[in-house]
């Protein structure tokens, strides 16, 4: 599943972020204010508390991912040019 959340700053206050979510993994990329990922393997962390991200023994599922997700964001329409629209409606 792919998701993109624009709302930031708003009621949550959750970072900008758009990412892919599978019943193994979840891999998130956090933009605007920060540019950093994050990967959880949900079997073994569940309530995602630990990031693998950096963890040299994910890094084939990281770039497996990396490539569903760009994937995504074309299929979906989804861009960095869309996620600059957004920002530059924000700081309105």
């Amino acid at each position: 599943v792919y998701y993109h959340y624009y709302e930031y700053p708003a009621e949550h206050m959750v970072m900008r972020h758009y990412g892919i979510v599978s019943k193994d993994y979840k891999l998130i990329h956090f933009y605007y204010d920060e540019d950093y990922w994050e990967l959880y393997d949900r079997k073994k962390d569940p309530q995602e508390m630990k990031s693998v991200y950096s963890d040299p023994a994910y890094s084939k599922v990281v770039k497996e991912y990396k490539i569903k997700l760009a994937e995504l964001r074309v299929k979906y329409k989804d861009s960095e040019e869309l996620d600059q629209k957004f920002i530059d409606q924000y700081k309105k």
